[in-house]
């Protein structure tokens, strides 16, 4: 008996398929591990996907409007209406209730920073916000409930419930978006808001003041200040290119700049602004003389500006045989700004001297509150100067000037775009007074559609236009436009890039 139980004991046949018998469910069971982690692995994947693009989608629209919020909104609902299917979820389509969706005013610096789907990150800071010209990010987050068992939930093949846990699994990415805002056709000169004051309750944004046409009509004027900047003010932007004169005479600044942050630009260079403004209005300057020919230091179609002759400096005429666009009355020079074109009568002698004729009442085409009576501008007066075709008329004798350019020998200019109106950025200078002297980054107010109404003369004309001795006058001009809900929207369609991009 002994010896059989010994021979049992020490028979290893069949061994291999006792242990086979062993190891197979756990081999079964790792097999099933493996898919399941496929599947899922597969399902994040798509699920990640999907709300990349909703977020995408979300961001796009965040520019700051009031309605931001609503369009974003419609943005996801229209995406979601694809209906995407997505694997191992049992058919389930996307809908609107399986996503969170959270409006942020910023997010952390460091991507180690997690935040919750009521944006809340784990140092207990809220980023959460419903204020639709306050927030500039969408975080989108599948819920722990929707599809199926959850979002992401799917049925796993491992029977997970033999060993306690459950037979489901969770599957719950996050994406974050933002809107970036940039500006690229605008030149590397910033101007203050004249609209700025100390006093918040009186203090307006270059917006507020656009919407309820404060700015119509007026004439402002920008001068470049050493220290002290404000209202009636100008100062300068780092820009790409090695010219600050061929920046501001090109239009360009050789880089987009990002709506929410420029960096100031140090020191005083007069004279290359000014000759670079005035090749606008056929005059080349110094050594700017040798581009009349370049398109891309083309003049406007109608530089009519109160002169005989000259094509290197502003030299106006004094008996009054021809006369540029009309200052503003009652200038205020701590505000930057004249009164408002008050009557039709403003225009009379203007007309009668250049055109021979009895002003016709041209319309205010461009006034923001939509008003058709207001005495028109000094760009809707230009404006009909070309479109009626007045540009060729002859001022009185012995002037005899017209608004068509004579120094430019290049290529015919364009009225398309308007080489008389300049893109700019507007900075609330009296709150970063501090900050405007430096190197340093601000963010702007907003940005404007500026009209050049004259060229920019030395006070002492007798100098070279790009004497530095040689003192200056300000800049004149008229705001046409500005960025924001309230515009009249041309600025934004030829001038801002919109985009949308992942931050997580």
């Amino acid at each position: 008996m002994l010896r059989i139980l010994r021979e049992f004991w020490n028979d290893q046949r069949g061994v291999a398929l006792l242990l086979v018998a062993i190891m197979l469910p756990v081999l079964i069971g790792f097999s099933l591990l493996a898919i399941d982690m496929s599947r899922a692995t597969g399902l994040h994947q798509q699920l990640q996907k999907g709300i990349d693009a909703i977020a995408l989608a979300a961001a796009a629209e965040l520019d700051g409007k009031s309605d931001s919020i609503t369009r974003a909104n419609l943005a996801v609902t229209t995406l979601i209406a694809n209906q995407t299917l997505y694997s191992d979820v049992a058919g389930h389509t996307l809908v609107p209730a399986d996503v969170t969706i959270t409006y942020l005013t910023g997010i952390p610096a460091s991507d180690d920073i997690t935040l919750t789907s009521a944006g809340v990150d784990a140092g207990g800071v809220n980023w959460a916000s419903i204020d639709p010209k306050a927030v500039a990010f969408a975080e989108v987050t599948i819920n722990a409930s929707g599809l199926a068992k959850g979002a992401g939930a799917f049925t796993t093949i491992f029977p997970a419930s033999l060993v306690g846990s459950t037979d489901t699994m969770d599957i719950r990415p996050q994406a974050v978006a933002g809107f970036v805002q940039s500006i690229c056709e605008t030149v590397p000169i910033f101007m203050c808001n004249p609209f700025e004051t100390t006093d918040p309750s009186t203090s307006k944004t270059i917006q507020q003041a656009f919407a309820s046409g404060d700015t119509y009509s007026r004439e402002f004027r920008v001068l470049k200040v050493d220290s002290n900047p404000g209202p009636g003010n100008f100062g300068l932007i780092d820009n790409n290119l090695s010219s600050l004169r061929d920046a501001i005479a090109i239009g360009t600044s050789g880089t987009c700049y990002n709506r929410n942050a420029l960096t100031t630009k140090t020191g005083v260079t007069l004279g290359q602004v000014n000759t670079g403004l005035n090749v606008r209005f056929d005059l080349y300057s110094g050594s700017l003389n040798k581009n009349n020919k370049d398109f891309n230091y083309r003049p406007a179609t109608n530089v009519r500006k109160g002169q005989k002759t000259g094509c290197s400096k502003y030299d106006p005429v004094a008996d009054n045989t021809a006369l540029p666009l009309p200052p503003g009355t009652n200038y205020v020079d701590a505000k930057g700004m004249s009164d408002k074109i008050a009557s039709q009568g403003f225009w009379s002698s203007y007309w009668q001297i250049n055109h021979g004729t009895a002003y016709p009442n041209v319309p205010s085409a461009t006034n923001p509150t939509g008003s058709k009576t207001a005495p028109a501008s000094r760009y809707d007066v230009y404006k009909y100067e070309i479109s009626s075709g007045f540009v060729g008329d002859k001022s009185l004798a012995p002037t005899k000037e017209t608004g068509i350019p004579s120094c430019y020998k290049g290529n015919a200019p364009t009225a398309d775009p308007d080489r008389r109106l300049l893109n700019m950025a507007i900075v609330n200078c009296i709150a970063n007074q501090s900050a405007l002297n430096g190197h340093v980054s601000i963010k702007p107010d907003g940005y404007a559609s500026v009209f050049l109404n004259m060229p920019i003369q030395k006070q002492d004309n007798t100098k070279d236009p790009e004497d530095p001795s040689a003192g200056e006058k300000p800049i004149s001009l008229e705001i046409v436009d500005v960025d924001g809900g309230f515009a009249n929207n041309t600025l934004v369609d030829k001038a801002f890039r919109n985009e949308a991009q992942l931050y997580r």
